[in-house]
């Protein structure tokens, strides 16, 4: 079939509302809501035209955003259509119409011509990033920029807030007084995003006292090294000569998802691996010169010094918790007690964020009871779905849900917002 004989659609957009005239010539017209996309309505209009003619139709679009022309099958499959050459002049393409300015009087009174402006060279601000998937993703390839939906725009922002650098290095920790709440899998996923979207130099620290199982649920090096050993080489590693890759000897990279992990020793009892508050400020001496963000995995002790020094050097506080009464309890009992304990403390609970995570597909209304006894006593309440990589095994990014991985992505930001603000 040729580009004569095709059935061709017509819409006339002007800003939230259009008039779509089908290849029958009726026409109608075509109005958004609030969170709606006006293109988005017409290219799904001119489908409904596709499948009632049996064959592919031509979509011309012409308004605000100029002229275009697609081609829409009764599928939904969106591409670009051949302009016809009687339509277009490629003689005229790109020309250009100058005006040339009046002459002045060549008279001594005349004043001084005005400075010339000019463009500068050096660009502005980078526009927002196009879509990447969907059909806007395939308008946006073939030259047809269309605005992101909303949730594309929400993704967009979560990734620019977990990717920025700040100066100096950044502290989470990762607390709650209850075992089995998530705080491992919370710290190893934070790390993650940290380090995909901002470019490695993450570091998530097993803070633990007892059976931290961290180092359980990440990749090995090629070496069995914990914070034990670290500890007696801080000297070495804050020596003016140290060098960027001494550090790798004490750590253990993920090699997909790019962070550190400094393990504990889950074989040792408390009492062989307990680290006093001046051992935890040279640790953190060491930490800060070789990463610019430190995720704090925690213990179950609360009394424990390398616990509460680590809330004294924490920029951001991020408690989980699963969809347990228990649970959540724990996390709200801890929120109080900081409150009570200092100042600064207490700017942490109120300023941190709890992360729900469904461990099972928990019933909606216990899910969104835990998120609401939440939602006023911090600044951010984020919910994780159920995934079965989450529960058992190696924790890594790839191996979640598509919408998983958004969530964590969504925690990760909140966290970012709460750092921004930090000197």
């Amino acid at each position: 079939m040729t580009l004569d004989t095709r059935p061709r659609a017509h819409a006339s957009v002007s800003g939230p509302i259009a008039t779509f005239t089908s290849p029958d010539g009726r026409t109608e017209p075509i109005a958004a809501g609030t969170d709606e996309d006006i293109r988005d309505l017409i290219v799904q209009r001119a489908i409904t035209e596709a499948q009632r003619c049996g064959i592919p139709v031509e979509l011309v679009t012409s308004g605000d955003r100029g002229e275009h022309r697609l081609l829409i099958e009764a599928t939904g499959l969106v591409s670009a259509a051949p302009w016809p050459a009687d339509l277009t002049d490629p003689s005229q393409k790109g020309k250009e119409v100058s005006e040339q300015a009046p002459e002045q009087s060549s008279s001594q009174s005349s004043p001084a011509p005005e400075p010339r402006s000019r463009t500068s060279f050096i660009a502005g601000p980078r526009k927002a990033a196009l879509p990447q998937t969907g059909w806007r993703g395939l308008l946006a390839r073939v030259g047809i920029p269309i605005k992101p939906s909303r949730g594309q725009a929400a993704r967009a922002e979560n990734a620019r807030l977990v990717s920025q650098q700040w100066a100096g290095c950044r502290t989470i920790a990762v607390v709650n007084g209850k075992g089995g709440v998530g705080k491992t899998m919370t710290t190893a996923m934070i790390a993650a995003i940290f380090a995909r979207y901002g470019g490695g130099n993450v570091l998530a620290w097993d803070n633990n006292d007892t059976r931290g199982t961290l180092g359980w649920r990440t990749e090995q090096g090629l070496y069995d090294t914990t914070i034990r050993d670290l500890l007696p080489a801080a000297g070495e590693l804050l020596a003016p000569t140290a060098s960027v890759s001494d550090i790798t000897r004490f750590v253990h990279h993920q090699s997909v998802d790019r962070y550190d992990v400094l393990r504990s020793n889950p074989e040792l009892l408390a009492t062989d691996q307990r680290i006093a508050q001046a051992e935890f400020d040279l640790l953190m001496r060491v930490a800060a010169r070789y990463y610019r963000i430190v995720v704090f995995d925690s213990g179950n002790d609360e009394s424990a010094d390398r616990w509460l020094r680590m809330i004294d050097s924490a920029y951001q506080l991020v408690i989980p918790t699963i969809t347990a009464p228990e649970s959540a309890e724990s996390a709200a009992l801890l929120l109080d007690a900081l409150r009570k304990r200092d100042e600064r403390s207490r700017y942490l609970a109120d300023h941190a964020v709890v992360v729900v995570t469904q461990q099972e597909p928990a019933s909606v209304s216990r899910t969104s009871g835990i998120v609401r006894g939440f939602a006023d006593q911090v600044r951010a309440v984020e919910l994780v779905p159920f995934d079965p990589a989450l529960k058992s095994g190696a924790l890594r990014l790839d191996g979640l849900r598509p919408m998983t991985r958004d969530a964590w992505v969504r925690v990760a930001a909140a966290v970012a917002q709460g750092l921004q603000g930090q000197s």
